[in-house]
């Protein structure tokens, strides 16, 4: 079915700027902070955050839409007309790679890691429960460590009734692990396709199968080398770093895995398969548009608190804009000029997160007279609640209250064909770096992770994260920048004296509740 855009609103002039009256708080891609962390390369087929550090020339600066004292909402223009450019398009290199030589009598095992979801309404409170305890997703002070999974039973449980709202609306649960599954599945056969006999495994974080049976079973079929390959295109501390730092513990203290020769690719957002395909679904839903010209393409990524990022030195933000620049480059490929605009999604607590937030950022564009909007998912490759509820029903109906007239939504990715293929491809080229800094004596090895930008990423996140504000709460002792972000602390003093009440006298609501039965 066409959408028909209409003509846009008075208001909305035809450049990429806005008039000073419609300045924004709302910044855009255009013009964006340069990434100057460093980063490292390992060859031509995993390229683990490479890249230099660049500044803007005076005259870059000076052609930069701007509109009165804020950056333009939106733009038409690629970046790399004003900006140098980061790192241009990883194409794929597997046939280049001796296949026959590097496997020979070896078993080749692929590892996806994702972040699971509930599959029914039952199991909603406890997956909710793994999450909250996951100590990079609310960290407690040294001395209430202990209160880790009481506080996660009780959050798990407060807000088990909400959460259970949303999957029940997309059918009472998480389509996750059938659509990981299914790539799993996909990715095997297009291994085998290119003469890569390989296993592939599903290990999810929080929900099964979890990561610690994929491992038992990835032992007990005798894998020799293993690829780590995170279902998260654009790298961050809180998902793959979290799965990451999963299984280094598991590593350490498994003698077989030791011996295991693996390497992991940490981020695969700049891949030509995966930028290509990208834009190849944007293109198809463009043109159920009856005026795609007008459309604007609106790339919805998850959040990630602010602090991970000017903190802790999180690439995330950094890699979601330079994905964003390569798809939007590959677009302009096909003639399509539309103008876009990056938000970010699914904050929780009361910290400071990635911003614009896309709630806000849908009403703005409202505002200013935008009525065609085609929403794209940019930091998911398979469908789920934030995907299914939060976009197709919470900002879908938020935009049409704004004035938006048209709506629309890119896919997740899937099983798209170039998107697979692109995925072997990138286990293909990895796999002369298996092994390559692996560790073999069991009491000199340092880390799962053998490509070193992501250990050191893990060991900076380490050494900030007494100073990070948490995702869900802050629990910051004293003076510190991210306590200052609640006012409450009588309220959080309150709550911790309870707990230790609890936990110490065996008596209370949590008890009486049944919260904590393991504490009698």
């Amino acid at each position: 079915m066409m959408m028909n855009c209409g003509a846009m609103n008075a208001t909305t002039p035809s450049s990429t700027s806005w008039s000073a009256s419609h300045s924004s708080k709302i910044p855009m891609l255009l013009p964006r902070a340069i990434w100057s962390t460093q980063r490292m390369c390992c060859g031509s087929g995993v390229h683990v955050h490479t890249c230099v550090s660049t500044n803007v020339s005076k005259n870059a600066k000076d052609s930069m839409v701007w509109s009165g004292t804020s950056p333009s909402l939106y733009s038409k223009q690629p970046i790399n007309k004003f900006l140098l450019p980061l790192r241009a398009l990883v194409t794929s290199t597997s046939e280049d790679v001796p296949i026959a030589s590097l496997i020979g009598r070896e078993k080749v095992g692929v590892l996806l890691l994702n972040l699971g979801g509930p599959e029914t309404l039952e199991d909603v409170q406890p997956f909710l429960f793994n999450l909250f305890a996951d100590p990079d997703i609310i960290r407690l002070p040294r001395l209430f460590r202990f209160l880790q999974k009481p506080l996660a039973q009780f959050i798990s449980v407060a807000r088990a009734p909400k959460s259970k709202e949303g999957y029940a609306s997309i059918g009472g649960g998480s389509p996750l692990r059938h659509i990981t599954d299914a790539q799993a599945e996909e990715l095997r056969k297009s291994l085998w396709e290119k003469q890569v006999p390989a296993k592939v495994y599903v290990g999810m974080r929080y929900w099964h199968p979890f990561t610690e049976e994929a491992i038992e079973q990835i032992k007990r079929d005798g894998i020799t080398k293993l690829v780590v390959l995170p279902l998260y295109p654009q790298f961050s501390i809180s998902t793959s770093g979290s799965s990451l730092r999963l299984l280094e513990s598991i590593f350490r203290e498994d003698e077989y895995l030791v011996s295991m020769q693996h390497t992991v690719i940490p981020s695969w957002y700049q891949r030509e398969g995966y930028i290509k395909a990208m834009a190849n679904l944007i293109g198809k839903e463009l043109e159920t548009f009856d005026h795609p010209e007008q459309v604007l393409i609106f790339f919805s990524a998850h959040g990630v608190p602010l602090a991970y990022v000017e903190e802790a030195g999180d690439p995330y933000k950094a890699e979601m804009e330079e994905c964003i620049d390569l798809i939007m480059e590959e677009l302009e490929k096909r003639k399509i000029m539309n103008a876009y605009t990056l938000a970010y999604q699914s904050r929780v607590g009361p910290v400071e997160w990635l911003k614009p937030y896309t709630d806000e950022t849908i009403i703005e564009l409202g505002k200013r007279g935008v009525k065609c909007l085609l929403a794209v998912p940019i930091s998911f490759v398979s469908e789920h609640i934030e995907t299914l509820e939060e976009i197709d029903v919470e900002y879908k109906e938020l935009a049409l209250k704004s004035g938006i007239e048209k709506w629309g939504r890119v896919p997740a990715l899937g099983c798209e064909p170039t998107f697979i293929s692109d995925l072997a491809d990138a286990v293909i080229e990895s796999l002369p770096y298996v092994g390559a800094m692996a560790v073999s004596n069991i009491e000199a090895r340092q880390s799962l992770v053998p490509l070193g930008s992501v250990e050191e990423l893990l060991a900076v996140y380490d050494s900030k994260q007494r100073e990070l504000q948490s995702p869900v709460m802050v629990w910051e002792w004293g003076w510190t920048r991210s306590a200052e972000t609640w006012n409450g602390r009588a309220a959080m003093l309150a709550v911790l004296v309870l707990l230790v009440l609890e936990v110490t006298t065996g008596q209370g609501f949590l008890h009486q509740w049944g919260i904590l039965p393991f504490f009698h």
